[in-house]
Order: structure tokens, then C-alpha cells, then sequence
């Protein structure tokens, strides 16, 4: 008796073991599918919606690229300018199905795409041009400080590289909606939708993104609402959404109209971020850094602004006039005249439309010529506040509303879009 209880207990143990060891195969089993599971498993920011636009189409690799500006910018803030151009060129978080990175430098040095910079500074890859200045400390950043070399990496890659990848995916959705290719997933609507995970990106990495500048200006400009959302990135949002959905139903004056307000607020951010950091330059101690934020949010807008900020320059008052976009005739076009042969005189043009208050006769009115033509006359006075390498612009307190004027005429801003800086 006392043998067989001991055969049985051999038994037991033994099966039980046995049954250890299957389970321990097991285990591993799904342990091995688990892991394999995760890691074929996308990102949980990486979900359907950014903000209150749902996308159309799968553009996760793209919108992948937000957290590669959050990575670029600690590197920089750490001076650790290696690691900051190793991601910018190499990649480091939007992995392609073939194993290779997609880069922001791919994109800003690349040819022929979709938006003004290259034909506006007569340079194949102008942004990514930019931005490698800052990256190298050449050109523009040549021998700057530290600081501000930093803010030229943090604030070129995350505004002039992103506001350029979201204006050229806008142009092309438009491009493929002129061509009828409205499906959803390689037609207008995905390059819509890559223009959102370029400008906003993930929720999670909203931070490092075009629209967060947004929110940052409302807040200095008293334009955000009660709850503190920019009224910039209100209208830009909606504007995106509603342009997918016309996009989606071939309704063309509805996607134009999007596109357009876009682009208007896209120039009222830049505009007050500009505007801000030319004021503070007259800071003492960090006169320098605001120079470079402010020099880096102006490339951001210039290819878009500088053409509208032409002026005429008058030879008897010693003055320039803001005209728009125009061309040098447009100074032979001043008369001294009334409103339909009443009233008081002024100095009119006839070309655009304008009275000119910086003269009081017909003998200063005169002093208007085609050969006093100043083409982007707004844009240079600009550049020189911004130039980096000229340090007898700090210590001044800049207000450059009145170079810009013409190109919130053109873009149809009004003063209460722009705000008034608290």
C-alpha cells in the first residue's frame, strides 16, 4: 500500500511537470505572439482624428514627422547640433514600410514642389536652405550665439518646413481636384489630409507644431476666445474641415474658398509673430534671441507677403507710400484732385485707388515718380530689422504694422484679425 501511494505520487508529480512544461511552452507561445502583436501595434496618438478634423485617408507615416520636431528641438536646446541635423536629414520616428525614414530635410530641400519659396528666393530648395544655415551655422547664422542659433533650428523647422509642406499638400489637393481625382485615398482628399498632419500633427505633439503658434499669438494679440482657442486656429480648422468635405463632393468654390482662408491665416499668425519679437528687440538682454524668433517666423510668410509690400518713394515729403503689388508705373498715377469735383483736394491714384496723406498740396503730390519705384520696399525695411548679422538693429523697438498693410489689404485682414498686442 505504502508502495503504490508512493508510485502514484510519482506519478502526480511527474504529470504535473509535464503540464508545467506545456504551459511554459504555451506561455512562451503567446508571449512571442503578444510581443509581435505590440509591436506590429500603431501608436494610440495615432488615431483617426487631430483636433476636430478626421482624416480620410491614412497618413499616420506623415503625421509621424511632429514628433521628429519635438526630438530636433531637445537636441538643439541641449546644443547637440549633430543629433539635431542627424534627424533632420536622416529621420528618426516616421518609419516607411520599406524600413527607410521619411525626413523633413527630404522634403524642404526637394525640387519642383507645390508653394513659392524656391521661385521667390531664386533657390532650388530654399527652405531646407534655411534651415540648414541654422543647422551648420553659416549664411544668415554664421558665427550668432548659441541661443540664437537654437532658435533659428527649433523655430525654421517647425514654421517655414511645415507652413511649406502644408501650403504645397493644399496646392495639390487642388491640382488633383482640377483633374477630377477625388478618391479618398490617393486623390485630393489625402493631400488634404496630409496638410492637417503637416500643420497640426498628432494631438500629442501638438506642441512642437505650426497650429501651437497659433494659440501662443491669440494669447499675446487678446485674440483668443473666452476659452482661450485662437481665433486663428478656429477658423483654419473649420476651413480644413469643410474643405475636405467640398474636396469629397467635387464642390469646387468650396475648396477654393478653404484654401484661401488657409493661406489668410496663416499670414495673420505670422504677421503678429513677427510683429512681437521686432518690438521686444529693444531688450537688453535677450535683444538677440528675439531678432532670430522673429527673423525665423517672417521666412514663414515672406515668399507670401513681400511681393504685396511695394511702395512709392516721393522726392519733395521724403516719404514711402505703400501701394501693394504693383509695378513702377503705378508712381506716375498720382493727381491732385476732389472727389468727383467736390470737397477738398487730395493726392489720388488712379492705378490703385489710394489717397496719399503724406503730402498736403499739388506740388509735394507731384513728387510721386515711376523712377522712384521701391519693389518690395515693406520686405527689405523688414529683412535689415531682421538681419542677424547686423547687431546695430538690437535695442530698438520696431513696430512693422505699416510695411504690412498692403498685405492684409490683399489677403482681406482686418486690424481686429491681427489683435492688438497685450
Amino acid at each position: 500500500m505504502e508502495l503504490k501511494t508512493k508510485q502514484l505520487k510519482g506519478m502526480t508529480l511527474a504529470l504535473l511537470m509535464l503540464i508545467a512544461a506545456m504551459a511554459g511552452c504555451l506561455g512562451a507561445e503567446d508571449d512571442t505572439e503578444e510581443s509581435e502583436s505590440t509591436a506590429d501595434e500603431k501608436p494610440a496618438f495615432l488615431d483617426a482624428s487631430d483636433a476636430g478634423y478626421t482624416y480620410a485617408s491614412d497618413v499616420d507615416n506623415h503625421r509621424s514627422l511632429m514628433q521628429d520636431l519635438c526630438d530636433i528641438k531637445t537636441a538643439a536646446s541641449e546644443n547637440n547640433w549633430d543629433e539635431a541635423k542627424n534627424i533632420y536629414q536622416n529621420g528618426k520616428n516616421a518609419q516607411k514600410d520599406d524600413g527607410s525614414y521619411r525626413t523633413l530635410a527630404g522634403f524642404a530641400g526637394a525640387e519642383g514642389k507645390k508653394h513659392n519659396y524656391d521661385s521667390f528666393y531664386n533657390e532650388s530648395g530654399a527652405i531646407g536652405a534655411h534651415i540648414m544655415d541654422a543647422m551648420e551655422g553659416t549664411g544668415d547664422f554664421a558665427g550668432v550665439s548659441d541661443t540664437v542659433r537654437y532658435q533659428g533650428i527649433a523655430k525654421l523647422t517647425a514654421n517655414m518646413g511645415m507652413v511649406g509642406y502644408t501650403i504645397h499638400e493644399l496646392n495639390a489637393a487642388l491640382a488633383k481636384a482640377g483633374d477630377n481625382n477625388l478618391d479618398n485615398d490617393s486623390g485630393a482628399p489625402h493631400n488634404w489630409d496630409e496638410a492637417w498632419a503637416f500643420f497640426h500633427g498628432p494631438d500629442e505633439h501638438y506642441g512642437c507644431s505650426p497650429a501651437k503658434v497659433m494659440e501662443k499669438r491669440a494669447g499675446d494679440f487678446n485674440t483668443a476666445d473666452a476659452d482661450g482657442v485662437a481665433a486663428t486656429f478656429k477658423a483654419t480648422e473649420k476651413a480644413m474641415v469643410d474643405g475636405l468635405a467640398a474636396l469629397q463632393a467635387g464642390d469646387q468654390a468650396g475648396y477654393e474658398a478653404a484654401t484661401n482662408e488657409v493661406f489668410k491665416n496663416v499670414i495673420i499668425v505670422y504677421s503678429q509673430a513677427t510683429i512681437k519679437y521686432t518690438y521686444k528687440m529693444d531688450s537688453n538682454e535677450s535683444g538677440a534671441k528675439y531678432q532670430a524668433e522673429g527673423y525665423a517666423f517672417w521666412k514663414a510668410m515672406e515668399a507670401y507677403a513681400a511681393p504685396y509690400t511695394d511702395g512709392c518713394y516721393n522726392m519733395a515729403v521724403h516719404k514711402v507710400f505703400m501701394m501693394g503689388d504693383i509695378n513702377a508705373s503705378a508712381c506716375d498715377s498720382f493727381m491732385w484732385t476732389q472727389h468727383n469735383g467736390e470737397g477738398d483736394y487730395m493726392c489720388y491714384n488712379t492705378v490703385t485707388h489710394q489717397v496719399s496723406t503724406d503730402v498736403s498740396n499739388e506740388t509735394e503730390c507731384d513728387g510721386y515718380a515711376a523712377q522712384y519705384f521701391q519693389d518690395m520696399y515693406g520686405a527689405q525695411k523688414i529683412n535689415e530689422i531682421l538681419n542677424l548679422q547686423d547687431a546695430t538693429q538690437l535695442g530698438t523697438s520696431y513696430d512693422i504694422a505699416p510695411h504690412l498693410e498692403r498685405v492684409w489689404a490683399h489677403y482681406g485682414i482686418t486690424s481686429e484679425d491681427i489683435g492688438s498686442m497685450a
